[in-house]
């Protein structure tokens, strides 16, 4: 979300986007020798998968005031406001720049930052829904869509949208601009996924261990089954 102000007065424009980083395993290599000195060939050994950070950075939200740069023709220009959603502050101006030269044609190095405050919840310990719009673009098209995602924070709730967009549109993060972001109540929910949540009688099966039985008693066929859960 993006809004404009040259006094008090802010003009909001429906902007708003994250890039997102990739991730990747590694593979030791190890080369061995024989007792003669003669090489006996590389072998490569896989060891043990280690998550690159990157894949699980969680998404962060800011507000960035910003504006170009005064000049004689304008010494007071516009001031810009945005809310936009990133890993860290780096990425979070570096959009921030991507907007405001599609504004007003402000760059990097003919503007200045006023303002760069991370945003929190209030209540991150509650579970709320939440509704997000967004923009992004396809091999073919540019598309609207409007998505519902249940989670204690908004930051959490970009960040399933993020991975959703990925696996279930093929979008890539760099296209994906969200336009607008909101708490909805459970009237005002409409996906099926977050509908079937809100019955005040949902209950689920406590899964609990099964003692293991001993050698001498265990049956290869058994004339009821195994209870697994607390009735």
């Amino acid at each position: 979300l993006c809004s404009s102000s040259s006094s008090n007065t802010y003009r909001d424009f429906p902007l708003g986007c994250v890039p997102f980083g990739f991730g990747s395993s590694r593979l030791q290599s190890r080369s061995t020798h024989s007792p003669s000195g003669h090489h006996r060939g590389a072998e490569v050994k896989m060891v043990k998968f280690v998550a690159d950070p990157s894949c699980q950075a969680k998404m962060h939200q800011y507000q960035i005031v910003g504006r170009a740069a005064p000049t004689p023709k304008n010494p007071v220009p516009k001031i810009y406001r945005m809310r936009l959603f990133a890993k860290n502050t780096v990425l979070a101006k570096s959009r921030f720049w991507y907007f405001m030269k599609k504004l007003n044609k402000a760059k990097k190095s003919g503007g200045e930052l006023l303002a760069v405050n991370e945003l929190f919840d209030k209540g991150p310990t509650k579970v709320k829904n939440y509704g997000i719009w967004l923009r992004y673009e396809s091999r073919t098209n540019t598309h609207n869509m409007y998505k519902e995602f249940r989670d204690v924070t908004i930051n959490g709730a970009v960040s399933q949208m993020y991975s959703e967009m990925a696996g279930r549109h093929r979008a890539h993060p760099n296209t994906i601009q969200i336009i607008n972001t909101a708490t909805l109540k459970a009237s005002e929910c409409k996906r099926e996924h977050i509908l079937e949540m809100h019955d005040s009688k949902l209950k689920y099966p406590v899964i609990r261990k099964m003692p293991l039985v001993s050698k001498k008693l265990r049956n290869t066929f058994t004339a009821k089954r195994p209870t697994t859960f607390v009735r």
